[in-house]
């Protein structure tokens, strides 16, 4: 049985969890920015059933990208909202 969980990068310092289609342009703007810029993070395929159910717990919708940041007690939608969180919240 296949993991429902991708690991992206792993660095228990720093983790985020993003929701994403894996085709969706919008995921994968927010994914490679967390990627180019060396920030960890998890990503959850929403496509999956558990997963959908999960992230519509979460934030009401099913829309992606999301983006939960535990440690900043944040989560959000929206890619150009997400990226400029993480550009204040996580590169120098």
């Amino acid at each position: 049985m296949a993991s429902k969980y991708k690991k992206i990068i792993t660095n228990a310092k720093n983790m985020l969890t993003l929701y994403a289609f894996p085709t969706c342009p919008y995921c994968t703007k927010v994914r490679d920015f967390l990627n180019e810029n060396n920030i960890s993070f998890e990503e959850i395929d929403a496509t999956e059933p558990e997963n959908e159910k999960k992230l519509i717990e979460l934030g009401g919708k099913r829309q992606v990208p999301y983006l939960v940041d535990d440690e900043h007690n944040v989560a959000m939608y929206e890619s150009d909202a997400i990226i400029n969180f993480l550009k204040e919240t996580y590169t120098k």
